[in-house]
């Protein structure tokens, strides 16, 4: 009987704004869930965004994650290092016909759908720019963008906490984006070819991103890629039942650092409302040896005016 292979996981903050305490709990899970089972664990900085990126964010981002006592095998990959792996993969694509050139703005994209809730959310797009043929006869001077031709149809998941889940891509967003229209890669293909570039083989992170993995299954599929294994876990909300922000203050790991805050609170906090049995204070490495995803409750966690003001203090 052979045994799998230790998993391969990673983190990946974005250095478009500062860490708070919900990223603490998610990339705590992460690396407890792969370091419990002997797994590795990789560093990726999401920096190909430049127009949120923030001076001096990808270092504050390291400096985060080692506060929390988190380590990681082998050097960082920053994803503005080296373009080509996404290129590559565009023009595969492409040449495949697998991926299409689209001129489309959003305010066309818009119209096209008489979108009544325009500017909220993500627009589906209505596949004008399939059948156009942009690419061999586009106007010089046109900004093009890129877009996987989705198939029709729902798709039917496993994830490793959620469990069975489906997900219709080409009824929700239709054919998403891969480029855009001012050269810069889109979030789903920059993950789907770092995942399989570092082998990573498992993918922990918050559950406002399970829709994405349906979206990166079927890029995986076009591009001949390996699935890893998801795992999308409830996220840290705030007192009012609203997501985190980047930009509150008051949550950010650098402010809570810079304010001499005890990291064995936070790892403390998190841990107990992530199921795991621990003190008030308790250093990463020293759970891992008795963490469980199993316990991990199913409800997001509601992260008090108290409990931050505890946290703050802890010294």
């Amino acid at each position: 009987m052979s045994l799998a292979p230790p998993p391969v996981a990673r983190l990946a903050p974005s250095p478009t704004g500062r860490l708070h305490l919900g990223h603490a709990r998610s990339f705590l899970l992460a690396w407890w869930h792969a370091r419990a089972r002997g797994g590795r664990v990789l560093l990726r900085l999401e920096d190909l965004d430049r127009a949120r990126l923030r001076p001096g964010a990808s270092e504050t981002c390291r400096r985060d994650l080692e506060w929390l006592g988190l380590d990681w095998d082998g050097a960082p990959l920053s994803q503005s290092d080296d373009p080509r792996p996404y290129a590559q993969a565009l023009e595969r694509l492409l040449a495949a016909g697998q991926a299409y050139a689209c001129a489309c703005s959003r305010a066309e994209i818009e119209r096209a759908l008489s979108a009544p809730h325009a500017g909220e959310g993500e627009l589906r797009y209505p596949g004008t720019c399939r059948t156009r043929g942009l690419a061999d006869g586009a106007p010089p001077g046109l900004p093009l963008a890129v877009r996987l031709r989705v198939p029709e149809g729902p798709l039917a998941l496993e994830d490793g906490f959620v469990g069975a889940f489906r997900c219709d891509v080409q009824a929700e967003v239709g054919d998403f984006l891969l480029a855009r229209r001012d050269g810069f890669v889109a979030y789903q293909l920059a993950v789907v070819v770092d995942d399989a570039r570092q082998g990573v083989s498992e993918v922990l992170r918050g559950d406002d991103l399970l829709p994405s993995a349906a979206r990166q299954w079927h890029l995986q599929t076009a591009l001949g890629l390996p699935h890893p294994r998801w795992f999308h876990v409830p996220l840290v909300l705030d007192a009012e039942g609203a997501r985190l922000a980047k930009r509150r203050g008051d949550l950010a790991l650098e402010e809570l650092r810079a304010g001499g805050t005890d990291p064995r609170a936070v790892v403390a906090w998190a841990a107990r409302s992530a199921g795991q049995a621990c003190g008030e204070r308790v250093r990463a490495a020293e759970l891992v040896a008795t963490f469980d995803l199993a316990r991990v409750p199913r409800a997001p966690v509601r992260l008090m005016p108290d409990e931050l003001a505890r946290l703050a203090r802890a010294r």
